[in-house]
């Protein structure tokens, strides 16, 4: 793991998830930092969200207080107040301006952060501090997730990249609960973060879907010590994109009971924007999950899940292809049943959809829906 110069890492537990999990995380920037953020569209924001919109406009950014188990949504008024004691007395153990940390939250929807449990611990987060703690950063973001979810990647010139994500369940573009920090040791002005974040956000973390539900609590954070001079900007922006989209693609790989990774790929479309509305269709589909989870050739589930969007297509000329083999065209079953059923059991999945309208074409990366993601989400709260 590649850790960029200027990042130190720390976690502790204070309780608010069981068994002694750890569930408070902190990276600190020990040089000028500076940010930018792309949050949730969803019109229910949680507090961390709404403070986190004002404060990455600061033009000195130090770090990014995390918490685990609590949401710190739909908690109106009160909410607001906690977060920002959490911020205001961990800026002061730190000996930096409040201004200067950006918070982010995970977890129920509607409980309120227990600072009696957390501020006492923010002396022990503070004094485990290290270059060497990104993995325990890691874990103690993670709610339903079954792995951490850390990339890094080095420039030919020496700049850094690490990423850090969390996300399993609650996912879908714009963005999807889902946490993601990069950051990097290159020098890179606020002016040029703003540009590049949404560009990358847009062709990683809003290209997946686990379930199509929008979290309250989306933020992806980008964050630079400053350290080093950038000379080859195309290399660095497209490992940064590198880096989210190989923590997008890991948080559908852990998404919730997923047995199998689909890419769902619209091409000979008229518009990125009906290619999206129809991937997106395809993907979030409970009925074409499920029937890939079964390994049922259900080709029928597909058509209709197209044909609900309400995009102009003529459906007796749309091809769909499994791997890369000819599955329906005409609306007649090209290979036996029994060779698609066989090719439906790999673990890696590329449905192929045809329009032959346009010359547009989109992908999207999702999973199926198995027993397990109900039996998580039932038994959440308990």
């Amino acid at each position: 793991m590649l850790v960029p110069e200027g990042f130190l890492f720390s976690a502790v537990s204070c309780g608010i998830k069981k068994e002694g999990k750890l569930d408070l995380g902190l990276i600190f920037c020990n040089a000028e930092g500076t940010s930018w953020g792309v949050f949730t569209k969803n019109v229910v924001k949680a507090a961390p969200v709404i403070l986190g919109k004002k404060l990455i406009k600061e033009p000195i950014t130090k770090g990014i207080l995390v918490n685990s188990g609590v949401a710190n949504a739909c908690t109106g008024e009160e909410g607001l107040k906690r977060a920002q004691k959490l911020l205001s007395e961990t800026s002061k153990f730190l000996g930096i301006s409040e201004k200067q940390l950006l918070p982010a939250s995970t977890g129920i929807i509607g409980d309120q952060l227990p600072l009696e449990k957390i501020l006492p611990k923010i002396p022990e987060l503070i004094a485990n501090l290290s270059s060497e703690n990104p993995l325990l950063f890691s874990q103690a973001i993670m709610t339903t997730d079954t792995f951490p979810k850390i990339v890094s990647k080095e420039t030919k010139e020496g700049i850094r990249i690490l990423g850090i994500a969390k996300g399993a369940g609650m996912i879908a573009p714009n963005m999807a609960t889902m946490l993601a920090f990069i950051l990097t040791d290159g020098e890179v002005p606020k002016n040029q973060f703003k540009k590049l974040l949404p560009k990358i956000v847009d062709q990683s973390f809003n290209t997946i879907t686990v379930d199509g539900d929008m979290s309250t609590n989306d933020t992806v954070y980008i964050l630079s010590s400053n350290l080093k001079n950038i000379k080859n900007w195309k290399n660095f922006e497209n490992l940064c994109l590198e880096v989210a989209k190989e923590l997008a693609h890991l948080i559908v790989r852990d998404g919730e009971g997923a047995s199998k990774i689909i890419k769902i790929k619209i091409k000979g479309s008229k518009s990125k924007k009906e290619a999206k509305k129809l991937a997106q269709a395809v993907a979030n589909s409970p009925l074409v999950k499920t029937a890939f989870y079964g390994e049922d050739p259900n080709w029928g589930r597909i058509l209709a899940a197209l044909g609900k969007t309400e995009v102009r297509f003529d459906p007796e000329k749309v091809e769909i292809y499994l791997n890369g083999i000819p599955w329906i065209k005409n609306f007649k079953v090209i290979n036996k049943e029994s060779v698609i059923k066989e090719e439906m059991k790999k673990y890696k999945l590329e449905l192929l959809v045809k329009l032959k309208m346009g010359k547009v074409s989109y992908e999207l990366v999702t999973c199926d829906l198995t027993e397990e993601y109900i039996k998580i989400n039932a038994q959440y709260r308990s």
